[in-house]
């Protein structure tokens, strides 16, 4: 006679569950209760009811799962349960944008978020056609996209800094590589062949001015690069060429 069906017993936590990055600390036994937007995406977007998971980040403890306690019209909360996986290592790679246009420049901040980057510097140019950024805004839209991709820590968003500022004050130990459309190392090659911090500093839609990119290729840590043989504007070259560094210095490639 053959054994009884039983049915699988679901994942927990469900892959389904909501993911939010919160303030406090979290630790085993916590409750967390939301308010504001937060409250508001749980209970109208999510729907969640008590007994629900939850995933919660705190970037600094790791990932935690929790159940919904009480689900008001206006507050959400939670019991947390237990840790599912510490604060993970994010390669040393910064990323060093000039200001573009708001909906691009967002679209730098979210894929520069997904892509792994530790650190975010805007940078002000020249001939940047944007002179600020709303650090709150880009706070949210780094933070959500590191929830949507299962971040565990979230990238510094730094001021914004004129270029030249930026490279008075820059690290002796950090290789500074530059996306100049006049032509560089292929960029492959040049970021394989350094084994230490790195950055990449991206133009604005118009460009580096003559006196910029004199500066940047005399400063001692910068390494021009090219991306290819098509001129890419500012934000296709910062994902692009931060998305080929991830797989040929980051945490890409295959562990041995």
């Amino acid at each position: 006679m053959s054994a009884p069906h039983l049915p699988a017993v679901p994942a927990w936590p469900p892959k389904s569950a909501p993911r939010l990055f919160v303030a406090p600390p979290l630790v085993e036994g916590a409750s967390v209760a939301l308010e504001g937007p937060q409250a508001h995406y749980l209970g109208k977007v999510m729907r969640v009811t008590p007994g629900d998971a939850v995933i919660l980040c705190d970037d600094a403890t790791g990932e935690w799962v929790a159940r919904v306690a009480e689900a008001g019209k206006r507050d959400v909360v939670l019991a947390v349960e237990s840790r599912l996986r510490p604060r993970e290592d994010v390669p040393d790679f910064w990323l060093c944008p000039a200001l573009l246009k708001k909906p691009n420049f967002d679209l730098v901040l979210e894929k520069a978020t997904e892509l792994g980057v530790a650190e975010i510097h805007p940078v002000l140019t020249r001939r940047c056609v944007a002179d600020k950024l709303n650090p709150e805004r880009a706070a949210t839209i780094v933070t959500e996209a590191a929830e949507q991709c299962a971040r565990t820590a979230l990238p510094r968003l730094g001021q914004t800094t004129k270029l030249d500022a930026l490279l008075r004050d820059w690290p002796e130990d950090r290789r500074l590589f530059f996306a100049d459309e006049q032509g560089g190392a292929p960029a492959a090659q040049a970021f394989a062949a350094h084994d230490g911090p790195a950055a990449l500093l991206v133009g604005p839609e118009g460009g580096f001015d003559e006196t910029e990119r004199a500066a940047i290729r005399a400063h001692p840590t910068a390494v021009a690069i090219t991306l290819g043989p098509r001129i890419l504007r500012g934000e296709t070259a910062a994902i692009a060429a931060t998305a080929l560094w991830m797989g040929t210095c980051g945490d890409w490639p295959a562990k041995t």
